[in-house]
């Protein structure tokens, strides 16, 4: 069944592509515009692709993974059913908690600790995160 943005909102491989498309953007330093100009687009669509909203055509995908200096299958990776086939129409989609810009950050500026800095850092998130489950605001 194919699904478009709806009622169940935009299907979960468009989320997921696009999703990639901004971690790899983040990840590599640029900005939405930044993207948009590069493609000739605006920011304004850049952002509608990585929500989902809008689905990204086979020519373009071709172009931003030109841009970031990716295989096209970059942005496929990780998408799988909660079975492990990605083939079979209808499935849910199993996808990890989405990326933010602080994730992303988080995890470029890590690489610049050393081994016992970021085991503290980890400590510390872990310790948050445990502790941020009971009183969320």
């Amino acid at each position: 069944m194919v699904r478009g943005f709806g009622e169940d909102g935009p299907h979960p491989v468009d989320r997921h592509v696009g999703r990639r498309v901004a971690e790899k953007r983040v990840s590599l330093g640029y900005n939405q515009s930044d993207l948009g100009r590069a493609l000739g687009l605006t920011f304004q669509q850049v952002q509608k692709y990585e929500k989902g909203a809008n689905r990204i055509s086979a020519s373009k995908l071709w172009d931003i993974a030109r841009f970031f200096k990716v295989d096209v299958s970059y942005f496929f990776e990780g998408l799988v059913t909660r079975s492990g086939m990605a083939e079979n129409d209808g499935e849910e989609f199993d996808h990890d908690h989405p990326s933010t810009r602080h994730s992303i950050e988080i995890g470029r500026l890590a690489s610049r600790l050393t081994t016992h800095q970021q085991r503290l850092v980890l400590e510390v998130m872990r310790d948050m995160t445990s502790k941020g489950e009971d009183a969320r605001p």
